[in-house]
């Protein structure tokens, strides 16, 4: 996991071949993208763009994803991203599902959290458990694009 802000990106882009192009993505957004899938490089890299409500701790979960590596990155509003490595967690609530790329599993503590404010930016491996879209203070509305790089 890697947590940093967009005006430092190009010191991570070496440390995957697709990294590049998904922080160039990032640093030409104007806020006003519309919602949904943005091809950047089929389906090995594309983006989410996501305007969503946070929720309280209370309803977080963790995911994980095999096949993607998640840049998490905030454009408006401000959330928590808990965080945790995959292999402490033990409870799942849901199998991974393949063609979501997706599993799920019962909040742990301890955790780490992650603020996330307009520009920053944070980096999920496969082996990085994390649940998003975390309330901060009080639920809020963000506005956030999810980069999926495929891993391998």
């Amino acid at each position: 996991m890697i947590l940093d802000t967009l005006a430092h990106s190009a010191r991570y882009e070496t440390l995957h071949p697709r990294f590049a192009m998904a922080f160039a993505f990032l640093r030409d957004l104007t806020g006003h993208e519309t919602e949904g899938r943005h091809d950047i490089a089929g389906d090995d890299v594309f983006a989410l763009v996501q305007r969503t409500t946070t929720k309280p701790p209370a309803e977080a979960e963790f995911e994980a994803h095999r096949r993607y590596i998640d840049i998490q990155c905030v454009l408006q509003g401000s959330e928590t991203i808990l965080w945790v490595p995959l292999a402490t967690l033990s409870h799942p609530t849901r199998s991974h599902d393949e063609s979501k790329d997706v599993a799920k599993w019962k909040l742990v503590q301890p955790h780490t959290l992650l603020r996330m404010e307009p520009g920053s930016f944070a980096i999920f491996y496969p082996e990085d458990a994390h649940s998003p879209c975390v309330a901060t203070e009080s639920p809020e509305t963000v506005t956030k694009v999810v980069i999926k790089v495929r891993a391998a």
